[in-house]
This record gives structure tokens, C-alpha cells and sequence, in this order.
């Protein structure tokens, strides 16, 4: 795990759960915090039978572990939970260890203040300490972390998109691209099963985001996704 001393939102993190749980907007679990300049949107109901991203909304959502920690999100079954549980295990390896209530991700009441919140009510995004990384708000990231949140979006091909990267951002934010059965959903998929089974060191908890072939890899991506 990458070391940047006590920053302000794992002090947050660390000490005010109960605190944030009362500040959210409530999203049936899912925390959303409204920027702090106080103009953030109303919430309003998402009423459409997809979210956003093109996923069908879920009555409800299993609920997955997610490895190293103790922590639990709920997702729709199948490649969006093996690609989401990547994202997550990432942030906990590289980034910080996640803690109770720092992971949302299904929710029953799709009150939405950004149409992309709507892709929560079909389990195909998750939201990782909404508190600390609010929507409006950029800059929440160190220069190293975002090193990390680059190196996972090149990692997944695109099937994954950061909430820090859209017009009204939301870095707490990770959802899916792709519609249900894309060729290349499932081949990430596949990738990502692969690095669970076989033996050798692969996936999350044995990357190094700064390996130099890795950081060109992702600096390349970046460019190409805001060309």
C-alpha cells in the first residue's frame, strides 16, 4: 500500500463514520455529498427500467467480500462484479485499506442527483468514500493515487470509467462502460479470473503502478481516452 501520511479524508475516514452517515444524501446505502460550494444538484428519482450505462435496474443485488479486507459491496453477478471487485481491491492494496462504510455500491432507491448515480440501481458502479471524494469536487487524489486510478483504468481496457474524469465529477465514483455481454467486458472478465487462478504473481495486491512499462502504458491511454 502506497504511504502519503494522514491525509484529511482518511481522517475522516478513520473517525467519522457516524457523522457521515447523517451528512449523506441517503441513496438506499449509497452516500452522496454535495459539493461543497452547496450547489449540487437536487436529487430526483431515476425512473427508467436501465441505468445510464445500459444495465437493467435490479430489484436486488448479491452481496460480494472483497479480498484482503473485511468489507462487503453489493453488485449485479457476473463480469460487473469481477470487474468492479478488481477496482476495489486495488484502491485497498495501492491506495488505502478500506474500512466499515467506505464501500457502497447496489441500491434499492435510485434518487439521483447526476444521471451516472443511476447506474448504482443496477449494480454496474460502486462508489469508495463518497464523503471524502464528493461529487463536485476534484483535487481529493495525491499525485501517487492518481498514479494508481490511471494504472487500473488502462489495466481494464476502458471498461471502466472514474467519476474524477466527468464534467460534474464525483472521484469516489467507478462504473461500467460497457452494456451486459460486451466481447470486451468478458474479456476483461476472463483476464481477471486468470490472474485469481493461475499461479504467479498477477492481479491486485502484486502490481506495481509505477513500474515504468506500466506508467507509459497508462500515460498512452489517458491521452487516447481525452483525445
Amino acid at each position: 500500500m502506497t504511504s502519503t501520511g494522514l491525509s484529511r479524508r482518511r481522517f475522516i475516514g478513520a473517525t467519522s463514520s457516524a457523522a457521515a452517515t447523517a451528512t449523506l444524501i441517503n441513496l438506499g446505502g449509497v452516500g452522496t455529498a454535495v459539493a461543497t460550494t452547496g450547489k449540487g444538484a437536487e436529487p430526483h428519482a431515476w425512473k427508467g427500467k436501465q441505468s445510464r450505462n445500459g444495465w437493467p435496474v435490479l430489484a436486488q443485488a448479491p452481496s460480494h467480500r472483497i479480498e484482503g479486507s473485511s468489507q462487503k459491496v453489493r453488485l449485479a453477478e457476473g463480469d460487473a462484479s469481477v470487474i468492479l471487485l478488481h477496482v476495489a481491491r486495488r484502491f485497498h492494496y495501492e491506495i488505502d485499506s478500506l474500512r466499515a462504510g467506505d464501500v457502497h455500491g447496489w441500491t434499492a432507491h435510485a434518487n439521483v442527483t447526476e444521471p451516472y448515480e443511476s447506474n448504482y440501481a443496477s449494480g454496474s458502479a460502486l462508489v469508495i468514500r463518497p464523503l471524502c471524494y464528493p461529487s463536485g469536487s476534484k483535487g481529493n487524489f495525491y499525485p501517487n493515487e492518481l498514479v494508481v486510478i490511471r494504472d487500473i483504468l488502462s489495466e481494464l481496457d476502458s471498461t471502466v470509467a472514474w467519476g474524477g474524469d466527468f464534467k460534474v465529477p464525483k472521484e469516489s465514483h467507478f462504473e461500467l462502460t460497457l452494456r451486459p455481454g460486451h466481447p470486451r467486458l468478458k474479456g476483461v472478465a476472463r483476464k481477471i479470473h486468470g490472474w485469481q487462478t493461475d499461479p504467479g504473481n498477477h492481479g491486485a495486491g502484486a502490481i506495481d503502478a509505477f513500474d515504468p512499462r506500466r506508467r507509459r502504458v497508462a500515460r498512452a491511454f489517458e491521452r487516447r481516452m481525452a483525445s
